[in-house]
């Protein structure tokens, strides 16, 4: 995964940080984070390692990333007050359930496109294992007791 960070993109920001790019490793990046480049502008930071997994509970929002029209990453990120501040992700999902229960807790999120293979992938998975849950018929108000409505 990579972070772009620019110095003082407008004059209400000192720094910006945005996560570039989500890249499938296959064990070529290493396990060490590194500058990939940093001309005291702007700066790229390369942050390996991390696992996405699927979880069969989370198959709804697996779903309902996929059904969004735009299957995207979700990227959960940290940032420290140094000057300049480092930032470094902490998680990578692709449940649309994660990714809300984390903005939820007030953790920044920020959100990426999926390759057409990941999002083949995420598919399949999800062809497999999301069930939806039945509809119940609502009962109209009339037919509920007084106390209920």
């Amino acid at each position: 995964m990579q972070i772009e960070r620019q110095r003082q993109p407008n004059p209400w920001e000192d720094w910006r940080f945005r996560i570039d790019a989500v890249m499938l490793d296959e064990g070529r990046f290493g396990e060490v984070e590194r500058t990939l480049r940093d001309d005291g502008r702007s700066a790229l930071f390369l942050h390996p390692g991390f696992d996405v997994m699927l979880y069969r509970d989370e198959a709804e929002g697996y779903h309902l990333n996929l059904a969004s029209g735009a299957p995207a990453w979700f990227v959960m990120w940290r940032r420290d007050g140094g000057d300049p501040p480092r930032v470094w992700p902490e998680r990578v999902t692709l449940s649309y359930h994660e990714a809300a229960r984390l903005l939820d807790a007030q953790e920044q999120v920020d959100s990426l496109p999926v390759p057409p293979a990941v999002r083949d992938w995420l598919q399949a998975y999800t062809d497999v294992h999301y069930v939806p849950e039945p509809r119940r018929r609502q009962r109209p108000a009339s037919f509920r007791p007084t106390s209920e409505r």
